[in-house]
């Protein structure tokens, strides 16, 4: 037991996204026709609910590092489940798009003490080698709750109502609460890190184990902390649009309820098996050869989305799901590796600001031009071309550690050298 602990916490970790991503972005779209019937909002005045999410989100993210150091990530963890039971209790009792603001403050506050950066510092703190694969298992967390909370919606709904669902969906982050009460914790006498005392990179060819961490003022004057930022600017926006407009998108196309839950299912499922691939895969080969990979994918599938071809959408969500969830994995390990864990918590922060400040303007400018044209076809098209733009800066990313390492040890001359060996 005391072996596999650090794979438990994985576990923790995935389970926490999935209700936390699931119940506040992605599958609470799963209520939009719901909403939309009862109350006749536009779809703009309901959009703007998930930017006001995400732009809080964003500017509460940079000081989630601080909060890690001060209170760790287990209390984080116990207070964003309890808080997310407690907001989905209150949202059934909604009669205005007013209280609907008011709870996605607070979906803010759950998505920062229960989301990606606590999960991949709880992740990074047990893991000293195979951490490529520890986070592909954790960030599974965010594509499970995509594929399974906007089908639970749908099973619920026929039965007992949006109103009665919200209630009974709030026992989820309940049982989580309870998980993350039992099993989270820091490593320490007998629950050691995975691969304690071992290269930091298992053992790949020409990877030192004793790269020094770069400072967070110094991943900030490096292009690759810029190019990892404008990467994920570009696809948050893509995928956050994307998912939270994708049910109401294949209803107009003239799809079923159930089939535009499946299409949700499509997209996450696929995007939860890139996840743990291109985990695996980046501790294969090199993280950049894979993150790159993962940006291609993406842009493949976005364009194909973008011809709003009903017959072509399955073959566009597979692409787009598989490249996303890698991409997912892959740019938390690309940070962690670039820049080191001493200060991973404020740069993760930093990039979360920026494409949490992102997805919220897509989700509801998406939203504003379907007012506006009618359809989404434009909408499509900028997302097509902003997930093009991160394909090109992705080529940028280089080793950062490694450049900082031939700078401090070899001759002047040598360093040109080892930058270019850095990029791939």
């Amino acid at each position: 037991m005391k072996r596999c602990y650090p794979w438990l916490i994985c576990v923790v970790a995935m389970l926490m996204l999935a209700i936390s991503n699931g119940m506040t972005m992605t599958g609470i779209t799963a209520f939009d026709p719901s909403l939309l019937d009862e109350f006749g909002w536009s779809r703009g005045q309901l959009k703007f609910r998930d930017m006001f999410n995400l732009l809080l989100a964003a500017a509460l993210s940079p000081f989630v590092g601080a909060l890690i150091d001060r209170i760790g990530v287990r209390t984080l963890a116990l207070f964003g489940s309890v808080l997310l039971a407690v907001l989905y209790a209150t949202y059934s009792q909604v009669h205005s798009i007013t209280h609907v603001y008011l709870i996605h403050v607070g979906f803010a506050a759950v998505v920062v003490s229960s989301g990606l950066s606590v999960a991949v510092i709880m992740v990074s703190q047990w893991f000293h080698t195979r951490r490529g694969t520890a986070l592909g298992i954790a960030l599974v967390g965010s594509s499970l709750g995509g594929m399974l909370v906007p089908k639970i919606i749908v099973a619920l709904l026929p039965d007992h109502g949006w109103r009665e669902s919200f209630l009974l969906m709030a026992v989820m982050p309940l049982g989580l609460f309870f998980v993350c009460l039992l099993l989270v914790r820091r490593p320490g006498p007998g629950l050691r890190p995975w691969g304690e005392g071992q290269a930091s990179a298992d053992n790949r060819p020409g990877v030192c184990s004793s790269l020094p961490d770069l400072s967070y003022r110094q991943a900030l004057r490096t292009r690759t902390f810029w190019a990892l930022a404008l990467v994920a600017v570009t696809t948050f926006w893509a995928i956050m649009s994307l998912s939270s407009h994708l049910i109401l998108h294949m209803k107009d196309l003239g799809f079923s309820d159930k089939q535009a839950a499946d299409g949700m299912f499509l997209l996450f499922g696929l995007g939860m098996v890139g996840k743990f691939l291109f985990g695996f895969l980046a501790d294969m080969t090199t993280p950049k050869k894979v993150f790159v990979c993962n940006v291609v994918l993406m842009a493949a599938g976005a364009v194909i989305i973008a011809l709003q071809q009903p017959g072509l959408l399955w073959a566009g969500l597979v692409v787009m799901g598989l490249g996303w969830g890698g991409l997912y994995a892959i740019l938390q390990l690309q940070i962690v590796e670039a820049f080191g864990l001493s200060a991973a918590g404020k740069i993760l922060g930093t990039i979360s600001l920026m494409d949490a400040t992102s997805a919220g303007l897509g989700i509801w400018l998406t939203a504003v031009m379907f007012d506006h044209f009618g359809n989404y076809r434009v909408a499509f098209i900028v997302i097509a071309v902003l997930v093009v733009i991160g394909m090109l800066a992705s080529l940028l990313v280089r080793d950062e550690r490694r450049l900082a390492f031939a700078a401090a040890h070899q001759p002047d001359g040598d360093v040109g050298a080892a930058a270019q060996r850095s990029i791939v």
